[in-house]
């Protein structure tokens, strides 16, 4: 539930500073990725520090280096974080990250399914919705890219 706070009010906060006069925070795709920002910073946080043990066992069984794995995607978290600020970037790094929530779902899967005593949200169904509520704004930046031209058009204000 965490990730869906930091995730709103990344993406409030920005989106009201716009409306009350920051120029450079106008608009809702800048606020979305403000958001983005903000949540993937304290993920990918919580791979190295605070939740890391919690992390490597909900990685499955089937999968190899779960130590590993949870370093890669800690890293991937905070380096979408950056990218997802940054004009050419963002398009990407929202796509990138958009898989990586895709990605990771399996292990909140299998942590719902073979856990005891989970938090309301870490069961199966809390999780899913959540999962679905970390896509709407990577969705709808993805779209927004599409209609605006991206990469083009972003090429050509940013050279």
């Amino acid at each position: 539930m965490a990730p869906l706070v930091f995730l709103l009010l990344g993406t409030v906060i920005p989106l009201l500073a716009g409306r009350f006069g920051v120029r450079w925070l106008r608009g809702w795709p800048i606020a979305a990725r403000c958001g983005l920002a903000v949540m993937f910073t304290v993920t990918g946080i919580t791979h190295f520090v605070g939740m890391r043990a919690e992390m490597i066992a909900m990685v499955p069984p089937a999968l190899p280096a779960p130590e590993l794995l949870v370093d890669i995607t800690g890293v991937l978290e905070l380096a979408g974080a950056v990218g997802v600020l940054l004009p050419l970037t963002a398009p990407l790094a929202t796509a990138g990250l958009g898989v990586m929530l895709l990605g990771m779902f399996p292990a909140n899967v299998y942590k719902a399914l073979t856990g005891t005593g989970l938090a309301f949200e870490d069961q199966l169904v809390p999780r899913t919705v959540l999962q679905l509520l970390y896509l709407v704004p990577v969705a709808a930046l993805i779209r927004h890219y599409l209609r605006t031209g991206w990469p083009r058009r972003a090429q050509l204000q940013h050279s």
